[in-house]
């Protein structure tokens, strides 16, 4: 046992009298040590109840032989941390959970892992730090939250953001505004649509690294608490059959949850974390392989934001196992993959079916023929850029207007907020990416201004920030290279023409390559906007959005 080197011999009798400290029994000492890495905090409505899931594990754990000790990671509440400073805080602590959790892991010796992650960051931090670690591992999330209730509908976090614009356009009155902020976050729980959190959840089934049910289950569902257990269990399977994460999460896995990405329609934000999972295992994942993907796989599933339909809907209709099944069946799935289980995907999901063909269509009555997601380039974007394709409307998916430019995400607020923003518009928000923000800021305000303000369906944004999965219409983002490098959305200026072609994975700013050479060359760096603490230090180490903001010395 790799705990053997922190508890056995001699020189490890300092250390045995610690884990005496610690309350440790000889009879435990014998046994494997599993860390929990709890998620747990009081401030992000998905972890509130991370406790509960974390005593469930504990006890699968120690039921099936093994001794659970619990440590933490930390989490960012990204709907709280949105529209201020705060949200340059959200992306950059996916590498310091990573980071930790090494430490943690390492330093301790710990034998096996279970991660009890939730929103956004802390899973694809956690899924970096089980590659890098090589342990066996299973992922339990905490859930997602069950959808609320506005004037007679389902409604979720975006709603409200929504209802926020709808107020500033005067078609929403602060009565009404009050009774959403009271209805549509109605329980514990990551948000109820197909955000980032549901996103990532999702695809760590996809991956073979969470058991059924570890992206849909709601959070307030005893079914979970029993998931929780058998995670524990299966840990213990894994470590005595000697199966790591790297065994799991290969070039092949990582595949399938694209494609699974795909029918999904999940957050755009999957083409940062997908990749910076993948450089753990010494994969290049070229964010590109998304329209090659795209091309053969159907969109079945239109989740909130996209759509009327909710996490518990998808958990109904036979959850993501369901999904994979129907790609399976038509050869676009690799069921040879190993997973927590301990079995390969195809026997996973043999068994399975989709009991809901409304919330997940089949194969041959898909929403579209191709992906949720498509990563568009040209001049503007020349390494690329992403947009969520099945949020947006059929008229945008081709479009054509003239650049409105903003070096910052709140005077584009202001202006959309202002009704200075008209239909035909396309809004360009940058300094916002890895380097220039620092931090990569999500654009959930602007968008859901645009979409409040009844310009959804005429009015595109492009950001070298990043969109909340939260966000739909035309919102095109991770532009890179980035302005704050140099990139051509710094030479944008205000009138130029851009041409969207979505379908054609383009986007192109209408200006001759000699015009661009001239601005080019007049273009000055600009100052770091955060010259200390961790902000600073991240945006020296930070890369481009198209290679998943890894960290790297440069």
């Amino acid at each position: 046992m790799k705990s053997d080197n922190a508890r056995n011999g001699m020189q490890q009798a300092p250390a045995r009298s610690l884990f005496n400290a610690l309350g440790f029994t000889k009879e435990e000492m014998k046994k494997p040590m599993v860390g929990i890495v709890s998620s747990y905090n009081e401030i992000v409505p998905g972890h509130m109840n991370i406790d509960k899931i974390v005593d469930a594990v504990r006890l699968g754990v120690a039921e099936a032989g093994g001794v659970p000790v619990v440590f933490p990671a930390i989490a960012v509440c990204d709907g709280i941390a949105m529209g201020h400073i705060g949200m340059k805080y959200s992306l950059v602590t996916r590498d310091l959970i990573a980071d930790s959790t090494e430490c943690m892991a390492i330093a301790h010796q710990f034998d096996a892992l279970v991660m009890v992650p939730n929103c956004d960051k802390n899973v694809p931090g956690l899924l970096m730090a089980a590659a890098r670690l090589d342990l066996p591992t299973v992922f339990v999330s905490g859930g997602p939250m069950l959808a609320g209730r506005g004037k007679g509908k389902k409604r979720s976090l975006s709603s409200m953001f929504e209802a926020v614009g709808s107020y500033a356009a005067g078609t929403m009155s602060e009565d009404e505004v009050d009774e959403y902020v009271e209805k549509v976050c109605p329980t514990c729980g990551s948000c109820s649509g197909m955000y980032t959190a549901n996103s990532m959840n999702c695809l760590t089934e996809a991956l073979g690294m969470g058991l059924s049910g570890n992206g849909t289950i709601p959070a307030v569902y005893s079914e979970r608490l029993r998931l929780a257990k058998r995670a524990g269990m299966a840990v213990m399977k894994l470590w005595e059959k000697g199966i790591t994460a790297r065994q799991i999460m290969t070039k092949e896995a990582l595949m399938n949850a694209l494609t699974v990405d795909m029918a999904l329609g999940c957050s755009t934000n999957s083409m940062l974390h997908l990749p910076a999972i993948a450089h753990e295992i010494g994969f290049d994942f070229d964010i590109s392989f998304a329209n090659e993907i795209s091309e053969k796989t159907p969109n079945l599933c239109h989740l909130a934001p996209a759509g009327p339909t909710y996490m518990e809907d998808l958990n109904e209709a036979g959850g993501v196992y369901a999904v994979i099944k129907e790609l399976f069946d038509i050869g676009l799935i690799n069921g040879n993959v190993m997973t927590v289980t301990g079995s390969i995907m195809a026997e996973n999901i043999k068994n399975s079916f989709n009991r809901d063909p409304e919330v997940i269509r089949t194969v041959d009555n898909p929403y579209s023929k191709t992906g949720g997601l498509a990563v568009l380039k040209g001049n503007l974007a020349p390494d690329g850029s992403v947009v969520k394709r099945s949020a947006v409307v059929p008229e945008m998916l081709v479009h054509e207007g003239p650049a409105r430019v903003f070096d910052c995400e709140e005077d584009a607020i202001e202006a959309i907020k202002g009704g200075k923003i008209v239909e035909g518009d396309v809004v360009v928000i940058r300094y916002e990416g890895p380097k220039g923000g620092p931090g990569m800021r999500e654009m959930l305000n602007p968008t859901s201004a645009i979409a409040g303000m009844g310009l959804g369906s005429s009015v595109a944004l492009i950001t070298d920030g990043r969109f909340s999965g939260a966000s739909r219409g035309a919102s095109i983002g991770h532009v890179s290279p980035e302005a704050a490098v140099g990139g051509p959305i710094a030479l944008v200026e205000e009138g130029d023409i851009i041409k969207i072609d979505i379908p054609s994975y383009s986007i192109s700013l209408q200006v001759s390559d000699e015009e661009l050479s001239r601005r080019k060359e007049k273009w000055q760096p600009r100052e770091p906007k955060v010259t200390t603490g961790y902000l600073s230090r991240y945006e020296k180490l930070v890369t481009s959005g198209n290679r998943g903001a890894i960290l790297e010395i440069q």
